[in-house]
């Protein structure tokens, strides 16, 4: 959101961080549920004419979209229940990657900082 959306304080850093990852070619990877919190906050601002544009970069940044499954979500209801006390976005989240073995993160959200195991990169 911090790369596509209006002035921010971490827009410049989110930069960076992407092409810090482009240069290494690493592969990124994001999942429906990415694309599903751009339409949300989209529509949630009455900006609907922004909601394509902004999908299509995310598109355009990626190697490939995971798709939602209901194990995920059923994955997601226990991640949430667990002492990290993570969001149902963030138990989402954290739900495909451990189907995808998935073990770093590129976000500036700090709750990813307790689930054991992953790796979040957030310098740039």
């Amino acid at each position: 959101m911090y790369l596509i959306g209006a002035p921010h304080p971490h827009k410049i850093d989110a930069q960076l961080m992407l092409e810090k990852v482009i240069a290494a070619r690493q592969k990124l990877v994001t999942s429906a549920e990415v694309l599903q919190e751009i339409l949300h906050r989209y529509t949630s601002l009455n900006r609907r004419d922004a909601v394509a544009p902004a999908i299509q970069v995310l598109l355009d940044m990626v190697d490939e979209v995971f798709p939602i499954e209901k194990n995920d979500v059923l994955r997601a209801s226990e991640i949430v229940q667990q002492p990290a006390g993570l969001s149902a976005r963030d138990g989402l989240h954290i739900a495909v990657m451990e189907r995808r073995g998935i073990r770093r993160i590129l976000t500036f959200d700090g709750g990813f900082d307790r689930w054991p195991g992953l790796e979040r990169l957030h310098r740039p």
